[in-house]
């Protein structure tokens, strides 16, 4: 790594340092009834592949953060229903002159979080490098950098198991389009520090016959058994399985735990079976919504000859299916209701930990600015060949919040140069944005599309309408459908809608997100900057 690169990671590691607060409770979406129940989804957001650990009274929870910076986020809560966003494991994603550009679907792959000797351990899949380990001994504090234990293309999906012997192991699944082999388990056996993969594994499961496109497993050892918790029949459809043995080789029983069943929850699968200090099993997963992402939902299981019953199960047969409202987890007692954090009003010292690049980000891009109460974006010179904003890699954004809300920013707009550009945007494989540019020296409001921007496409833009004033508010309504609309206003109370209505789309293996992208068309010593007051989420 150069200098420039340790000073501008240095810097970045400084603009996140880690003083996340609670923050207040969302107004879009709450899971905690206030009554001693709970609804689903318990997270509205695109939180894939979540997997959670406890330790104590904590519960931990980690997800898929595939090519956004920071990555690898670290959630808490003690009673499985409230969570906040507390931490990422990384500020940069190795490797990182890799991951400088978008590389939309690449990064993290589905981690697995597991607590072993005192110390916290993540084990993630990049399916173009291979597995990585990271460790810490408090969640919220640092994390080791992530070690590469084995180099492999198409390995992912990782979950260590420490057997009761000493020695450790690891299964994991395979990416077919990079490995050329997909719907298959693998067991390998591991250094006991779980910093080595020793063998190239022993296959324990194929899924091709009855559980196609078999992936995500997660290694428990409860009793006699290894059990083997994996997700079967493809993301928007499929189904959750548990294998179980006395050899951890197999072979294993096999029983499907979890399907649609009569209800609307499509794809109820891959996620965290964990238990509560009063000895109650639940069951954390994911439903894909399209735009709005995988979703996260709880579940309680039972456990009914040798294998746990997860949700409800009405017919008897051993296959539950997802309840939408439910009991609370009984873990001794009634905690403050809590939300993972969406509005941001850019007071202090660091922004918002729902907020992610879309690549390895520069400092310069932005800072937190506290004495003036804002958040300070620069604008940032579009890469060579632009064509949309599927190559920038200067976009902050955060994930859908709720199915329905409307989210508003004040700005103040300082531009320096021809064709800057400040932009409120919703990204997927298509997006959409309101954005204010500089033209001679006077801001034009218009909207912008770009429809399957990652197949090269270039933008589409309304007329623009010229406005007077350069503290300004931006604001996107979203709908059930996801279908969004744009608006301005001077005041903050009269908006303007721009163009027409776009339905939100999915991006590469993620939902669709909303946030900001400040850019210019050419090289210049200097930039215009936008200073964003607030950023509020609100029905």
């Amino acid at each position: 790594m150069t200098n420039k690169r340790i000073l501008a990671a240095m810097l970045v590691g400084i603009a996140w340092v880690n003083v996340y607060s609670q923050g207040e409770v969302s107004k879009v979406w709450v899971a905690d009834n206030g009554d001693g129940t709970y609804k689903n989804p318990i997270i509205h957001a695109d939180y894939s592949d979540p997997d959670v650990v406890r330790v104590g009274e904590d519960f931990w929870m980690t997800a898929s953060s595939f090519n956004a910076a920071p990555g690898l986020p670290i959630l808490h809560s003690k009673d499985l229903v409230n969570w906040t966003i507390v931490n990422h494991v990384f500020r940069e994603q190795y490797p990182p002159e890799v991951f400088s550009k978008p590389q939309h679907g690449g990064g993290v792959w589905a981690p697995s979080i597991r607590f072993h000797n005192g110390e916290y351990y993540i084990y993630y899949g990049d399916p173009d490098f291979g597995i990585y380990m990271t460790k810490t001994r408090d969640p919220r504090g640092e994390w080791s950098k992530p070690l590469l234990v084995r180099e492999a293309k198409g390995w992912i999906d990782p979950s260590p198991l420490w057997d009761t012997d000493g020695n450790a192991y690891l299964v994991h699944a395979f990416a077919g389009s990079r490995s050329g082999i997909k719907s298959v388990l693998v067991v390998n056996k591991m250094s006991p520090d779980g910093t080595r993969v020793l063998d190239d594994g022993v296959m324990v499961f194929d899924g091709h016959e009855k559980h196609p496109t078999v992936e995500g497993p997660k290694f428990h050892k409860i009793g006699e058994y290894y059990y083997i918790s994996t997700p079967a029949g493809g993301v928007p459809t499929g189904w959750q399985l548990v294998l179980r043995s006395k050899n951890i080789y197999g072979p294993y029983e096999e029983k499907i735990v979890l399907a649609q069943g009569k209800t609307a929850i499509n794809g109820p699968h891959q996620g965290a079976l964990v238990d509560t200090p009063s000895g109650e099993w639940w069951f954390i997963h994911f439903q894909d919504r399209g735009a709005y992402g995988r979703i996260v939902h709880l579940q309680p299981a039972v456990w009914k000859n040798g294998f746990p019953v997860i949700g409800s199960d009405p017919d008897g047969d051993g296959t539950g299916e997802p309840v939408l409202r439910h009991k609370k987890p009984n873990v001794g007692r009634t905690y403050p209701i809590a939300t993972p954090q969406d509005s941001d009003e850019f007071n202090g010292p660091t922004i918002g930990p729902q907020w992610q690049w879309h690549a390895n980000p520069d400092p310069t891009w932005g800072f937190p600015f506290p004495t003036r109460g804002v958040l300070r974006m620069n604008s940032v010179r579009v890469p060579d060949g632009y064509k949309s904003l599927w190559d920038v890699p200067n976009l902050l954004l955060q994930k859908f919040p709720a199915e329905t809300f409307a989210a508003t920013a004040k700005i103040e707009f300082e531009p320096r140069f021809e064709g800057e550009r400040l932009a409120l945007v919703v990204m997927g494989l298509d997006y959409s944005l309101i954005g204010v540019e500089n033209r001679s020296g006077k801001l034009f409001v218009s909207q912008a599309t770009a429809k399957d921007a990652d197949k090269g496409t270039t933008e589409t833009r309304t007329d623009a309408v010229e406005i007077v004033r350069r503290e300004f508010f931006l604001r996107v309504t979203v709908g059930k459908d996801a279908m969004c609309r744009f608006f301005y206003s001077l005041d903050g109370t009269r908006f303007n809608e721009v163009g027409q209505p776009v339905k939100a789309r999915e991006g590469k293996w993620i939902g669709a997100k909303v946030g900001f992208v400040f850019t210019r068309p050419g090289v210049f010593n200097d930039s215009g900057t936008a200073d964003i007051d607030w950023f509020r989420f609100e029905r």
